[in-house]
């Protein structure tokens, strides 16, 4: 009889099991830990808050001053906050949305209420330019920017004369507007975002149907769907993209009072409900984190409180972030560089701007001692990454090989190979 020795091939994709079985020994991110300010507490302010971070993580925010009527603007100055009145002509500031440049200069949509058209608002450096966007009629209710690869400005609104969803963008020399859905009484609660080609999408509301509806501009018409029918849904909806230009909505649930999140899988829409504890998920904010996570900021009305939720990549975490009064009305999140969430609301108890600021417990580090390689006929020391280090131990026989795969000096598998 021959003697044979098996052969052993050990392929990039056995690697990567190996690797995602050692994964699954991970700390999940415990709840933040927050830091809560008072920005503005010149009474009256801090309604339509919208929220940006810069690529250094300062945040800027735009809001309404109700006393006198003005669009207002705050950033962070080290320890301070910079507060200045961007425009004050009339009855402006409301619905306001905020987007930065790749120079971190912010740019402002939001309604003129004395001649009821849309408005837009530009640092430039030096000072704000202001333009008259659209002023055909009863226009620019429920805005929200996006800012294109060149810096332009697209905002989705709503026509209120004709109750439909339109949606303007300036070309480097003009404003175009167009109508996105003419069916009745649509538009609400518009929120837009821009894909890797620049392409608009929009969520918003069928107040006529009580629908969550979505559109995207294909490069040369609107497609239109239906996202969600399922009782009065839509309200208080808010867009954003993932890394391969799918859509995810969070939106109201007003039928059974739920917050819900609405995820395009690339065939169908995924729909989840996130927190369904008493009458919660009013003024929605939704962003991803750099794994594509979703994390949401919401007004949670029964408790008058201001909540929290994200998505581990497995479940919902729900948390309350500030309840010292009737707090947590216009929120704005966005997540920094760190995947830590920054949050602007109004405090309605004493109608001030606040400010909340995350911070994520740091995971425990794996431990990094190296395992002593076990006796053994021959064998292959492969480091996956710093904290997980692999020994494979290859034991040739007759007709049969074993190979045993030790981390961290304990032995996860031994399997006999044929």
């Amino acid at each position: 009889m021959n003697k044979k020795r098996a052969k052993i091939i050990i392929t990039l994709d056995t690697l990567l099991l190996l690797f995602l079985s050692c994964s699954l020994i991970a700390t999940v991110k415990a709840d933040p830990t927050w830091n809560i300010e008072t920005i503005d507490s010149t009474y009256n302010v801090g309604l339509y808050t919208s929220l940006a971070l810069d690529s250094s993580n300062t945040p800027h925010i735009s809001y309404m001053d109700t006393t006198n009527n003005d669009l207002r603007y705050a950033k962070r100055n080290g320890l301070l906050w910079n507060i200045e009145v961007v425009d004050q002509t009339g009855n402006v500031g409301l619905f306001t949305s905020i987007a930065l440049d790749t120079a971190g200069n912010p740019h402002i949509s939001y309604l003129d209420a004395t001649n009821f058209d849309l408005k837009y608002a530009k640092w430039n450096g030096a000072s704000w330019t202001i333009e008259t966007v659209d002023s055909t009629e009863d226009v620019g209710y429920y805005t929200s920017i996006a800012l294109d690869s060149l810096n332009n400005p697209h905002i989705s609104y709503l026509d209120a004369t004709n109750y439909f969803l339109k949606y303007a963008r300036w070309d480097g020399s003009s404003w175009i507007t167009q109508i996105v859905d003419s069916t009745e009484f649509v538009g609400e609660f518009t929120s837009i975002a821009l894909d890797s080609l620049n392409n608009p999408h929009i969520s918003y509301m069928d107040v006529l149907n009580s629908d969550l509806k979505y559109a995207r501009w294909t490069g040369s018409e609107w497609n239109i769907q239906t996202v969600d029918s399922v009782g009065n849904v839509g309200k208080y909806s808010s867009l954003v993209l993932d890394s391969l230009n799918n859509p995810h909505i969070s939106y109201h649930a007003s039928t059974i009072f739920d917050l819900k999140y609405a995820r395009w899988t690339g065939s169908e829409w995924n729909i989840q409900t996130v927190d369904s504890a008493g009458n919660t998920g009013s003024f929605i904010s939704l962003v991803l984190d750099s794994l594509n996570n979703p994390h949401i900021s919401y007004f949670d009305v029964s408790n008058e409180c201001l909540k929290y939720a994200w998505w581990d990549g497995s479940t919902w975490s729900t948390q309350t972030v500030d309840q010292s009064g009737r707090l947590g009305l216009f929120t704005s999140l966005a997540l920094d560089s760190s995947n830590n969430p920054h949050i602007s609301y109004l405090d309605e108890t004493n109608y001030d701007l606040k400010y909340a600021k995350g911070t994520h417990p740091t995971p425990s580090p794996t431990p990094t001692s190296t395992p002593t390689r076990p006796p053994s006929v021959g064998g292959t020391f492969i480091t996956l990454n710093s904290n997980q280090p692999l020994i494979i131990i290859l034991i040739a026989a007759l007709t049969t090989a074993i190979a045993t795969i030790y981390l961290a000096s304990k032995t996860l598998k031994k399997q006999k190979i044929n």
